[in-house]
């Protein structure tokens, strides 16, 4: 074929006659206003869907554990040693972390194709007519309640950047600058779009993924409750906005009240077969068998599976020493705020001396414990990659077991299909008790925390041996003022933020609740002060306050700006 195509453009150059041919439309391309159907408008909006999942290993945004969890002191990031995805590292350590990360950009640039397809599928949504498209202000609402989703992870990340929407034109696009909003005002716009995904979404949805008005609700109360702990330039916190609080109080009471409960047993939450359940306010849907060669995946926990033969990669997501003791309670039921990391569980190897709140095995897989609770399935040390390094233990949530219908094998990776939740119920109950407290309210925020206690201490079914004993010694009670505790606003906080870690450990959550509380510099070099003597992989870290509460601007953007971006504090 190749002797005739030059003869052949040569003959079309010289002959007027060929122009028509030369400006054919090419085959397999589609042109823009080709997708400016109801059919295929709806198209674009499921691939700023698919946005919700499209990370990898190296750079997970679907659900934070790398810069959430392994940033907070809750988990270590495993794997082969420090060099071994050696960013991560570097947010461990924080002291290491440099505006160069290739992970820091490239979460940067993904969570901007999310912007992006949600943006896109506006200016179409936007220029068709209801009577052409139904579902108009429908689907408008769908992508800005992805839109909002997308800053509010990149806000959380990096602080300050270019707010970009469907009315700005691509063109225009590099006169964006990263501080063309305020801090404030920045989080103002996205809980705008959370605020017309609102007031705009149904109440149940056809289709489960898509998020209804309940969902954005949620999502606009946790926009709310970032932006209440308001920050001054230096990322310290100077107030709390009580005008705000209340709003989200009002809120979470609107989702309460909607078609939402804890599951009985914590468990379900991390079980495929209980997916999309009365807990799943708004969750990532993965899938198999969809036509394309691995399906559609979770790949960001891609790395967090054991190394034993039934899986065989790649020990990341380690919980931290002071973690496994933050799971001890005392003779009462209840967790020491002060003295918990006194304990050397994980070393010592000792689950019945002490006793646990039963999330611990719930969240760590542990040597000796069955593993995902198969009481035939026992995890072992020889599972854990680097045991030497990081501690035997791994993370337990994320995964499924080996022959689950949802799990898939990707050599040398594996993951599921398994849903990842962005939003559940229980965080809707604990972010009406954190306004409620901070709010003078803490009685009312007693029964919240007390619920969410309840359902852990009733959670211990599937916490078996194989001859029926528990695995753990578990106690844990509810918070009685008067007989157990003082329930005052100050003990209220602490046992507020108690439980979120405790609810939540090795989601993801964690370090961004403590740079929203405003105590992210004292806790994690008081945490560095201690597990220093428990890791080495620890000996090079430490927290700069006023810098370290967010990743800097990544240089590969700040130079594609030209300068237009400014870094941030402390960089």
């Amino acid at each position: 074929m190749k002797r005739y195509i030059l003869p052949a453009l040569m003959v079309c150059l010289l002959a007027t006659s060929c122009k028509k041919f030369l400006d054919e439309q090419p085959q397999g391309t589609v042109s823009g206003n080709d997708l400016n159907t109801p059919e295929n408008v709806d198209k674009m909006l499921i691939s700023a869907y698919s946005a919700l999942g499209n990370d990898a290993f190296t750079a997970p945004y679907s659900n934070l554990w790398s810069y959430g969890s392994v940033r907070s002191g809750d988990a270590y990031k495993g794997g082969d040693g420090p060099g071994d995805v050696g960013d991560f590292h570097a947010y461990e350590t924080f002291a290491l972390n440099r505006v160069d990360l290739g992970a820091s950009d490239v979460t940067w640039f993904r969570l901007y194709v999310g912007v992006g397809r949600a943006n896109d599928a506006l200016t179409r949504i936007n220029a068709m007519t209801e009577a052409d498209y139904p579902n108009k202000t429908a689907r408008q609402a769908e992508a800005r309640f992805l839109r909002g989703h997308f800053y509010f992870l990149l806000k959380i990340l990096y602080k300050h950047v270019p707010y970009i929407d469907e009315t700005i034109d691509r063109a225009a696009y590099d006169t964006v600058s990263n501080r063309g909003y305020s801090s404030d005002a920045l989080w103002t716009k996205i809980a705008g779009d959370f605020r017309f995904a609102a007031e705009n979404l149904p109440t149940t949805q056809a289709e489960v993924g898509r998020p209804n008005q309940y969902a954005a609700k949620a999502y606009l109360a946790k926009t709310l409750l970032y932006q209440a702990y308001t920050q001054d330039e230096n990322n310290n916190v100077t107030g709390k906005d009580q005008a705000k609080l209340t709003e989200v109080n009002a809120l979470c009471d609107e989702v309460i009240a909607g078609p939402y409960s804890l599951f009985p047993d914590y468990a379900q939450n991390f079980l495929t077969q209980y997916e999309n359940g009365s807990e799943s306010v708004f969750a990532i849907q993965y899938s198999l068998d969809d036509n394309t060669p691995f399906g559609r995946i979770d790949n960001g926990h891609s790395l967090n599976y054991p190394m034993n033969k039934e899986y065989g990669c790649c020990g990341f997501h380690v919980p931290s020493y002071n973690l496994i003791n933050a799971f001890v309670t005392n003779s009462q039921g209840l967790p020491d705020f002060s003295t918990f990391n006194n304990n050397e569980i994980a070393k010592e190897g000792d689950y019945e001396s002490h006793s646990f709140d039963p999330r611990l095995d719930h969240t760590a897989a542990i040597p000796g414990h069955p593993y995902k609770y198969r009481p035939s399935f026992i995890y072992q040390t020889s599972w854990s990659r680097a045991p030497q390094i990081y501690g035997p233990m791994l993370s337990l949530k994320e995964t499924v077991l080996f022959d689950d219908p949802s799990f898939k094998r990707f050599p040398p990776f594996m993951s599921s299909s398994k849903n990842w939740a962005i939003i559940r119920f229980a965080d809707v109950m604990l972010m009406k008790a954190e306004a409620l407290i901070e709010l003078g309210r803490e009685q009312e925020a007693l029964p919240l925390i007390n619920a969410i206690r309840t359902r852990a201490k009733n959670s211990t079914g599937r916490l078996k041996m194989s001859d029926g004993t528990s695995t753990s010694n578990y106690l844990i009670n509810t918070y009685q003022p008067g007989v157990n505790c003082t329930w005052t606003n100050d003990y209220a906080r602490q046992a507020l933020r108690y439980e979120r870690r405790m609810e939540f450990a090795m989601e993801g959550y964690r370090f961004f609740d403590l740079v929203r509380w405003g105590i992210a510099a004292e806790y994690m070099n008081t945490y560095f002060a201690k597990e220093k003597g428990r890791v080495t992989h620890l000996n090079d870290a430490s927290f700069k306050k006023n810098r370290d509460e967010y990743l800097p601007v990544p240089l590969n953007q700040i130079n594609f700006s030209k300068g237009l971006y400014k870094q941030n504090t402390g960089w």
